[in-house]
């Protein structure tokens, strides 16, 4: 059972610290944890801390109530721009909390259940070990409203997947199923929703009991193979995604989907 130590944000997610186990939770189920920008700051500000507790060996992030995150949450766009926040803003909270996941000196353990959709993709992928239930799916669905992929995801789908089929998810906006994400090297592994906890407890526990050192040295050494374009990617996505949320496209794109209908972009 979790121990006293232990707090929830004022924003969308809580963390516990049990243990030697950090339990990161996204706790926003009716908007199936969709991020907004204090969010996405409030996490970043959370793995920056947990890198600098030696008492942390490992880090569980999750979402509440079936869903890990579907990503950025439009619904709040319109309160956040009369706060002030632009669009750069938001770019650089979603860039700074996926490195902040992946810079992280300790393993981080993702427990995907139902959708990890938009910057959730990435979100989930920044962690170093992924299980997920047989019945969840990746979803870059930026392109059905006139957006691109953010959250690093351009370099962490073709690191893991290839370049094949990081174009079809990116271009086509289509349900990637969490079989068919295991056999493209993007989920650690699938089992059924009653076995999920098992499979990740297992995980964490072992890792708490390694050596902290070696698990960072070793995490580093895996990143410097496989993520070396992140950086050019986040700023990539960023450049790119900063114009395209300007864009009638957009605007058409998100009103559609906050209003159920098909939409309709310019020629």
């Amino acid at each position: 059972m979790p121990n006293p130590d232990s707090a929830t944000t004022p924003v969308g997610f809580s963390a516990v610290h049990d243990g030697k186990v950090l339990r990161v939770t996204l706790t926003n189920p009716k908007r199936k944890n969709a991020v907004d920008y204090d969010t996405m700051v409030a996490l970043g500000d959370a793995f920056l801390a947990a890198a600098q507790d030696h008492s942390v060996r490992v880090i569980v992030l999750t979402g509440e109530g079936g869903d890990f995150c579907t990503g950025a949450d439009l619904a709040a766009s319109a309160a956040e721009a009369q706060r002030g926040i632009t669009s750069d803003m938001v770019m650089d909270a979603a860039n700074r909390l996926v490195k902040a996941i992946v810079d992280a000196p300790i393993p981080v353990i993702a427990r995907v259940e139902g959708a990890a959709a938009g910057v959730g993709v990435g979100i989930a992928l920044a962690a170093d070990l992924v299980y997920a239930a047989e019945d969840s799916y990746l979803l870059l669905a930026f392109i059905n409203i006139g957006l691109m992929p953010d959250g690093g995801a351009a370099a962490m789908v073709a690191a893991a997947a290839g370049r094949p089929l990081a174009a079809e998810m990116a271009l086509l906006g289509e349900r990637l199923p969490a079989p068919a994400a295991k056999a493209a090297g993007l989920f650690t592994a699938v089992v059924a929703g009653d076995e999920l906890d098992a499979k990740v407890e297992a995980a964490a526990a072992k890792i708490a009991a390694g050596p902290r050192r070696a698990l960072e040295l070793t995490k580093k050494a895996l990143n410097a193979a496989t993520l070396s374009a992140l950086d050019a990617a986040l700023a990539a996505e960023k450049t790119g995604q900063s114009e395209l949320l300007q864009s009638p496209d957009f605007f058409e794109g998100a009103t559609a989907m906050l209003t159920k209908r098909k939409p309709v972009f310019a020629d």
